[in-house]
């Protein structure tokens, strides 16, 4: 029983944590964008603290991402079993996963600073996407499972 607490404790930090990469690389471009958008001052420098932030994030979010997968199929093997709720769950993980990454590829690699208002707000479809894949996932967690 200990062993089942431990891993849905770990289960919930990681999940926690990868939320929390992108809510704070959300408020992070919500801080830069004035700067990263203007044609005046040192564009240069904001977007080079963003690049280096979004590796840093990124890593920290691939081991979230990871430790809610291991985890939560750890949690499903041993405790909960392989329930239609529990592949709709994974399903939107992947799901999610797949969405981002793909917007990220054909949106987001590509922006250049400064960048138009417009073009700076296919960051915030990105997040968006992201958001309501989460709140699918716990609504699915809390309400479902």
């Amino acid at each position: 029983m200990v062993f089942h607490t431990i891993l849905r404790f770990l289960h919930i930090i990681f999940f926690a944590s990868w939320f929390g990469t992108i809510l704070a690389s959300l408020f992070l471009l919500k801080a830069l964008e004035e700067k990263l958008t203007s044609s005046e001052g040192n564009h240069e420098e904001y977007a080079s603290l963003l690049r280096r932030f979004l590796k840093l994030e990124t890593k920290v979010a691939d081991v979230a991402v990871i430790g809610v997968i291991l985890t939560g199929i750890t949690l499903a093997a041993l405790y909960h079993g392989w329930t239609i709720w529990i592949f709709v769950k994974s399903l939107l993980i992947v799901l999610q996963i797949a969405l981002t990454i793909g917007y990220i590829m054909h949106s987001v690699r590509n922006i250049s600073y400064p960048c138009s208002r417009q073009e700076f707000g296919n960051w915030y479809r990105l997040f968006g996407i992201s958001l309501i894949m989460f709140t699918l996932v716990l609504m699915v967690t809390f309400f479902l499972l």
